[in-house]
């Protein structure tokens, strides 16, 4: 299966992101460039747990995307092998693969959005992760699209979700960052 348009142009924006030193192709350091951005958003150490959970998963989501590029961990993908990469891990398997690749990645980034540890982000706190991704649409107006039982948090199962609508073309708002 073959990406669709918005789908392509989300992974294109994705891999401008994560290609932080701008060397035209992505490995672990712009994966962990982009987890201590992060991190120090939220004013977070990477010796702490949830410093060390968002560390971790997108160390993680790296190893995924490495193995489904056909290279080592120690390698390197460009724009085109990495396209394919989240294709075969990701979208070609649907929720299934939104869940292994992005979900504890967004479970951590959650963990570090949820001040009061009540294991779901809540509007004040959606708030400060997108200010701290640099989202700039209204986090009260998106909060209440996200929240699809209206409970008032957001649970990850909803925060999975959103970014799967967001690289199906859905939702404009990336909430892994910017």
């Amino acid at each position: 299966m073959s990406a669709n348009t918005i789908q392509r142009q989300r992974l294109e924006q994705r891999f401008e992101l994560w290609d932080a030193n701008g060397d035209g192709q992505v490995d672990k350091s712009d994966y962990e460039a982009e987890a201590r951005r992060i991190l120090s958003s939220f004013s977070e150490a990477e010796t702490t747990t949830k410093g060390k959970a968002v560390l971790d998963a997108y160390r993680n989501m790296w190893t995924i995307a490495a193995k489904s590029g056909g290279i080592a961990e120690t390698g390197a993908l460009n724009p085109e092998q990495f396209n394919a990469a989240s294709e075969k891990s990701m979208l070609d398997r649907g929720e299934q693969g939104f869940a292994e690749v992005l979900r504890p990645c967004i479970a951590a980034v959650a963990n570090l959005a949820d001040e009061d540890d009540d294991g779901e982000v809540d509007r004040d706190e959606f708030a400060r992760w997108l200010n701290a991704i640099g989202v700039p649409n209204d986090p009260a107006q998106l909060f209440e699209r996200l929240d699809s039982n209206k409970s008032g948090t957001l649970t990850t199962d909803e925060l999975v979700q959103a970014v799967r609508d967001y690289h199906e073309g859905k939702l404009d708002v990336p909430l892994l960052g910017r």
